[in-house]
């Protein structure tokens, strides 16, 4: 190959470079920036911000703490789904806990999926004032762990412990338990866990106790969305708020579920999904119609 066919060829290439660097680097975000700043697309374009007194309070598509300095939950506000993306609702680290259904065994500062439920239910029930019974969840001890028993003993050729001869309470440590959720298992003393010990060769059962099968807590108020982010909250779990926000505003439930009801969004396209309530929306309603002194949502 000759010289002026090389100059050539790295001319033509470095012409597609700067035509394709114009059309696709320039020209193309250019035009699509522009067709987002038309009138109703700009606001979704923007993020869907959401302002309150002249200032950004949130999105509408992100969901956010309604908390105080020290982190505790604000009692006038309605409080949001729990959320694992880094120390919680943390945009930059959207995602999931990564845990499963059978995350039910306990590891040190690690929890287990069912016990991170069993253990939002209860806090949940006591935010809202509930008796402990309305806590009550299938697979959870009444101290807010999961209800896992670790069985030795014999198996028969499917791997099922036929005659136990030793039988731990994974969940429960001597040392922070008051009282294990089970005696006895098929006539075995029941033991608690020590932390340095490794329990998982035994045959894992979780035990279902005499809880309701559709628990008064609902799954949202105990479980985090895939993203971490979730901006709604269901319905039930909204009603379940009601009473403590109306007395936090010193104002009717009637007038709560009334605002309740005008953030409501129902089924999209009339048959998808649940109905939702936006969490900061509806907050953002409470202190326009019923201030608390110094207080803001978000």
């Amino acid at each position: 190959m000759n010289i002026g066919n090389l100059i050539r060829l790295h001319a033509a290439a470095l012409r597609a470079v700067l035509v394709l660097t114009a059309i696709t680097g320039l020209a193309y975000p250019v035009v699509i920036w522009g067709i987002a700043q038309l009138p109703g697309l700009k606001d979704k374009a923007d993020g869907s911000l959401v302002t309150a007194g002249g200032k950004v309070v949130g999105s509408s598509l992100i969901g956010q703490p309604f908390t105080d300095a020290k982190g505790n939950a604000l009692p006038q506000y309605f409080q949001s789904r729990p959320s694992a993306a880094g120390a919680g609702y943390d945009p930059l680290a959207s995602g999931a806990s990564n845990l499963g259904p059978e995350s039910i065994i306990d590891a040190p500062g690690k929890p287990s999926l069912l016990t991170q439920v069993c253990t939002r239910s209860y806090a949940v029930a006591e935010a809202e004032g509930l008796d402990r019974t309305a806590a009550a969840r299938p697979f959870c001890t009444s101290d807010g762990v999961g209800a896992v028993l670790s069985v030795f003993g014999p198996r028969d050729a499917a791997g099922t412990v036929t005659h136990p001869n030793r039988v731990i309470s994974v969940n429960q440590p001597c040392e922070s338990t008051k009282a294990l959720f089970a005696k006895t298992y098929e006539g075995v003393r029941v033991e608690c866990a020590t932390h340095d010990q490794d329990y998982t060769a035994g045959q894992i059962v979780a035990i279902r106790g005499s809880a309701p099968a559709m628990p008064q807590i609902p799954a949202d108020a105990v479980t985090a969305g895939g993203s971490g982010l979730d901006p709604d909250i269901s319905v039930a779990y909204a009603d379940l708020q009601v009473a403590r926000v109306a007395k936090a505003r010193h104002i009717s439930i009637n007038q709560v579920r009334a605002l309740l009801q005008d953030n409501t969004t129902g089924r999209t396209l009339g048959f998808l999904g649940e109905p939702r309530v936006n969490v900061l929306q509806l907050n953002l309603a409470l202190d326009r119609n019923y201030p608390v002194p110094n207080s803001s949502a978000g």
